[in-house]
């Protein structure tokens, strides 16, 4: 294993592994557990000024099992949390509350990212595992809306993932998480007409029917305090989620060209950062232009440069600003226009 791919699992292995013993034995663990996901991640991306490098190459088996260990530890930590809420492991009421935040945050950065890795990769069984990971979090349909509707149709008004300059999260959050829904289904019921299968194989029927499965799973393990729980850790992910694509590609767009075509996606449609905590906690997940103008490549590969537009704090830190939406816009606003500006004359057909 690449020195970089040992990196990236050291620091993602270990969130689950404080998280498990956080819910089995409370105490310091589930103390440390939190600090790994906050503090600890946001200190070292302001104290250490080194980017992670870009391991060159084609193929990376290591880390498509990083990722595969990563969805078996999603799975791991979601099963102990939900049981040590139910009062499997005799935690105190403080105890599970830093548990299923800990774990909360770990499904939103770390399996959402990884999960997101997963549906872009070739083979059937890793794009299921990943589609799997998003449906524990009652959120399967974010496998279509994201790879039929959000590349395609990434930075323009078709795409409801992109976030307008002066939009609020807390508008952008409502109207995406309905409109990904919304084009989703329909892109894939336009699919599914060529395919001419039985309904019941309809992407839309798994996602409902895993959702529903995995609710009753929750109930199973921890009772209603662990179905109480599921549906939290579900919750706190989505919001996560959505704050990702908020942050990723706010007040950026692509221009209408004279042949009344989006010019083609380039790097200056996606915010990116370089800081080296957060990148290895959540896979490169900011070096994401670079992602879109090759959804292929690995999370290993991704690359980032200067062409590219920066955020001024780490995605994690930005996503805790974008809270505040004064503030997000005092910081924000003048960027992107910034970049919206940025080689106009360049852009092709115009």
């Amino acid at each position: 294993m690449h020195h970089p791919l040992l990196l990236f699992a050291i620091v993602t292995l270990t969130a689950p592994l404080l998280i498990g013993l956080g819910a089995v034995f409370g105490g310091l663990w589930a103390v440390g557990a939190l600090i790994w996901m906050t503090a600890l991640t946001a200190s070292l991306d302001e104290l250490v000024g080194v980017t992670l490098p870009t391991v060159e190459g084609d193929e990376f088996p290591a880390a498509h099992g990083l990722s595969i260990t990563l969805a078996g530890a999603h799975f791991i930590v979601w099963i102990v949390v939900i049981a040590a809420l139910g009062g499997a492991t005799g935690l105190g009421t403080w105890e599970k509350l830093l548990s299923i935040t800990s774990a909360g945050l770990f499904m939103g950065q770390v399996s959402n990212s990884n999960a997101h890795e997963l549906i872009h990769r070739p083979g059937r069984g890793l794009r299921r595992a990943g589609r799997w990971v998003y449906t524990s979090l009652l959120f399967g349909h974010h496998f279509s809306a994201h790879t039929l509707v959000h590349h395609v149709h990434v930075a323009t008004r078709a795409d409801p993932s992109t976030a307008r300059r002066g939009e609020s999260f807390y508008r952008f959050f409502l109207r995406a998480w309905k409109g990904g829904f919304r084009e989703g289904l329909r892109a894939e019921n336009a699919r599914f007409k060529r395919l001419n299968r039985p309904a019941w194989r309809h992407p839309y029927v798994g996602y409902c029917a895993g959702g529903v499965l995995m609710l009753a799973a929750a109930l199973l393990i921890g009772g209603p305090k662990g179905l109480i729980g599921a549906l939290w850790l579900a919750a706190f992910a989505q919001i996560q989620l959505m704050m990702s694509d908020y942050v990723q590609h706010y007040g950026l767009s692509r221009r209408l060209m004279r042949n009344g075509k989006h010019e083609p996606v380039g790097a200056r449609h996606s915010w990116n950062s370089r800081h080296i905590m957060s990148s290895a906690l959540m896979l490169n997940a900011q070096r994401h232009s670079d992602h879109h103008a090759h959804p292929a490549r690995p999370f290993p590969a991704l690359r980032v440069d200067e062409t590219m537009p920066m955020l001024p704090r780490s995605l994690p830190v930005m996503a805790c600003i974008a809270l505040y939406p004064r503030l997000w816009r005092h910081v924000m606003d003048r960027r992107a226009t910034q970049w919206q500006q940025l080689d106009t004359e360049k852009v092709p057909g115009r």
